[in-house]
């Protein structure tokens, strides 16, 4: 009996002395007597409240970005397509008319929308010319001092001066001062050396009679003088070029111009006259006339049409890629299912494979466009060339009328990207998401801030609860420990 009481006595005592740990104190973070570590123990409590709400919000704001990408994708794409439209979406983009002439080394010719078709007789009797003069020869030559003073020069009315000091009183010094005084009006100065002596020539760039050269001069008389030519003064110089106007006629009828580029005298039409014909030279092999020819310009219009094919299929291109499944990746289109980029996509397949009105050439088949197994367009050139060399107004308003399919994609593009069209106002929804989500970012930012403040407020008064009982439980381990030990007395 004895040696079970001695037992049982040590079992308490060897109990008491091992302290009842509530957390463990060899926490990392838990220095300086603390229980529990609050920061740790707060941040993953936190993280645990927040994770699954801040994914719900990642996502979401993943997918509408994606979706603004997309969309400005559409956009842009839309954009460029509407861009080959310009050419074929008005009537009077249909009329582009091309000049052509019979005799491209006499008469060129450029024409305008507003040049009517027909054939027009041109003969040409007289270029129009600048005028030219060489002055008498300078003794001593081109370094030889002429004088200092005001040169005042002008052509067709217009003048400017040009003083000479002693840097520039040489002939070759007064040329260089007049190609690079201010306000030159159109005049070259060019020093010529011949046997006799320094010249100096004097050319106009401007063509036509009432452009002549007129040269004074202010020195009072002396060296610069010998420069100087006008009406009663022509001693100084030998006219090498008169200044005349082009004379020429159009059918019969005459006309002069003081320029070899004429757009007066044919509506629409600008003549670049470069020779004689027969009547204005008298030989035979220089034809009497050249026939100028307007008349639509059926390969401009070709080249737009089929620039607007080469468009549409890069819209296609965009349209499968973001509206499409790829089987074979398992990848869908970022728009597949949306109702706008789908409404989008039948506007403008509605408008590209309607019938405009009842002539033979109503549809884009007819015209040589036809739809490839991949959605994409082909053009037939030859077929499109049949049709317009045999009815081009048809071919205009098959694009160009009030139901034309250039005209309708263009208002219908128009109608989508303005103010209040569905990719504007699919736009501006986005950006709304957007925004909401970036709120419920910044409001579960603030809750668990919040949180955060709450629970490490909460652990850490319990942690100093706790750190007290620890103390406590120690110092009553410690008082246990020292009382003296009951001895049992032993059986007899």
């Amino acid at each position: 009996m004895a040696t079970t009481t001695a037992a049982t006595s040590a079992t308490s005592s060897s109990a008491l002395t091992t302290p009842v740990s509530v957390a463990s104190s060899s926490n990392a973070g838990a220095a300086g007597g603390s229980v529990i570590n609050v920061s740790s123990l707060v941040s993953e409590l936190v993280q645990a409240t927040e994770a699954p709400q801040q994914a719900l919000i990642t996502n979401q704001t993943q997918a509408v970005t994606a979706n603004i990408s997309a969309l400005g994708t559409l956009k842009s794409a839309l954009s460029t397509f509407q861009s080959s439209l310009t050419a074929l979406s008005t009537p009077t983009a249909f009329n582009s008319v091309a000049a052509s002439s019979s005799d491209q080394d006499l008469v060129t010719a450029t024409a305008d929308s507003s040049a009517v078709d027909g054939t027009y007789a041109v003969t040409v009797s007289n270029l129009a010319s600048s005028q030219q003069l060489l002055s008498g020869p300078i003794a001593g030559g081109s370094g030889a001092t002429v004088g200092t003073g005001t040169l005042t020069l002008s052509v067709g009315g217009q003048s400017f001066n040009v003083t000479i000091d002693g840097t520039d009183n040489t002939l070759s010094g007064i040329a260089a001062a007049i190609n690079s005084a201010t306000g030159n009006t159109g005049i070259t100065a060019t020093v010529i050396q011949g046997t006799d002596g320094a010249h100096l020539l004097l050319s106009s760039s401007q063509t036509g009679a009432a452009n002549t050269i007129t040269v004074t001069e202010s020195d009072g008389g002396t060296g610069l003088a010998t420069l100087t030519y006008g009406t009663g003064n022509t001693a100084n110089y030998k006219q090498v070029a008169a200044a005349a106007d082009a004379s020429f006629s159009v059918a019969g009828v005459p006309y002069t111009s003081a320029s070899n580029t004429v757009s007066s005298a044919i509506s629409g039409l600008t003549l670049s006259l470069l020779g004689l014909t027969a009547t204005g030279t008298g030989t035979g092999t220089t034809p009497s006339s050249v026939n100028v020819t307007v008349s639509s310009d059926d390969s401009t219009v070709a080249s737009n049409i089929q620039a607007f094919v080469s468009a549409y299929n890069t819209l296609h291109g965009v349209f499968t890629s973001l509206g499409n499944y790829d089987s074979t990746s398992g990848t869908a289109g970022q728009f597949l299912g949306n109702a706008v980029f789908t409404g989008v996509v039948n506007q403008v397949q509605n408008a590209l494979y309607s019938q405009v009105g009842s002539s033979t050439y109503n549809t884009l088949a007819s015209i040589g466009i036809t739809t490839q197994s991949d959605g994409t367009l082909s053009l037939n050139s030859a077929t499109l060339q049949s049709a317009l060399a045999s009815n081009f107004n048809d071919v205009s308003q098959l694009f160009s009328g009030t139901n034309g399919i250039a005209s309708q994609l263009n208002s219908d593009i128009t109608s989508a990207l303005g103010g209040s069209g569905s990719i504007s106002s699919y736009g501006q929804t986005l950006v709304q998401q957007e925004n909401a989500l970036q709120t419920q970012t910044n409001t579960l930012d603030t809750q668990m801030q919040a949180l955060t403040a709450s629970l490490t407020q909460q652990y850490a008064s319990l942690n100093t609860l706790l750190s007290s009982l620890q103390t406590t439980s120690s110092f009553l381990t410690q008082q246990l420990s020292s009382l003296p030990t009951v001895q049992g007395t032993p059986n007899a």
